[in-house]
């Protein structure tokens, strides 16, 4: 089991500390929501998260096959709710992938991203939307 401190420093501010690693982190509210927007936000991290675990399952996947992904990019575009209460609503991720579109692991890298714990964890309300671009 993985703990994870959090203190709230006030002004809508937190720092998360990985107590395995000794890693820390800073949330900052959002501008949109009452904060600074300096750090980020708690939903923020839940769309860094999708992406960096879709890379990590794939990055598994492409070893395993002898796959070099080095220089793969995932972008993560995150929407709000409009209405409340205030949730992500939509996960846009774009994946550059450097191997070719005809690659033989095309369809194990897909099945990879896809099946990430944290897009299994994700709440079935928030869409996830993923693009993918092949540039080998």
């Amino acid at each position: 089991m993985v703990t994870i401190e959090i203190d709230y420093e006030g002004q809508l501010r937190c720092g998360a500390s990985h107590q395995q690693s000794g890693t820390e982190l800073k949330t900052d509210a959002p501008v949109d929501n009452h904060g600074r927007g300096e750090s980020f936000s708690p939903t923020d991290l839940i769309a860094t998260a999708l992406g960096s675990c879709m890379a990590t399952i794939m990055g598994i996947f492409a070893e395993k096959k002898g796959i070099g992904l080095e220089g793969m990019k995932m972008v993560v575009k995150k929407e709000m709710s409009a209405d409340l209460p205030r949730r992500i609503s939509v996960l846009h991720v774009e994946i550059v992938v450097p191997v070719k579109e005809d690659h033989p692991e095309k369809e194990g890298l897909i099945a990879a991203a896809e099946g990430c714990p944290v897009n299994h964890s994700i709440h079935p309300d928030i869409e996830v939307r993923t693009e993918w671009k092949w540039v080998g």
